[in-house]
């Protein structure tokens, strides 16, 4: 899992920087077949995480702004990546800074590896099942440990 981090924190920081550019001009925003909002930074940093998982990771991505895959065939995967380019679109498009860009390692029906950013806010969650939970700030350059890792981790 530790060698998963880096190139999470790449992705993030790529999509992260993508959103803000959209989100810091005019945009436009399309309603998608369940009437929920689509923008383009939706479908900027679904496209970015897509990409950079597909680097660093052989297992199968269920997007929100992805293609529907049958639960036939998602039934049988035991470990997958599970995103959301955009929680919070509608607050995006208010641009109250209230959203979030997600990543998530879901193994056996748990998730064992989750990546939250904020990228208005310039920080970036971490959490790593039996090893514990951080936060970066981008804008002051900070580490924050939410949580100890345990003791022998390694980390």
């Amino acid at each position: 899992m530790q060698a998963l981090i880096e190139p999470l924190r790449s992705i993030m920081a790529e999509a992260s920087h993508a959103v803000m550019e959209i989100y810091r001009q005019d945009f436009s925003v399309i309603e998608k077949e369940d009437k929920s909002p689509l923008t383009q930074a939706d479908v900027a940093a679904h496209e970015i995480i897509i990409k950079g998982l597909a680097k660093c990771s052989d297992d199968p991505i269920l997007s929100e702004e992805g293609k529907d895959i049958a639960w036939q065939e998602r039934k049988k995967w035991s470990r997958y990546w599970l995103i959301d380019p955009i929680d919070g679109t509608k607050e995006f498009i208010k641009k109250n800074d209230e959203f979030t860009i997600n990543i998530a390692l879901i193994e056996k029906s748990v998730p064992v590896l989750g990546v939250v950013a904020a990228p208005a806010l310039h920080a970036t969650f971490f959490g790593v099942q039996g090893v514990g939970a951080w936060r970066e700030d981008h804008a002051g350059g900070r580490t924050d440990l939410v949580v100890q890792a345990p003791p022998g981790s390694g980390w």
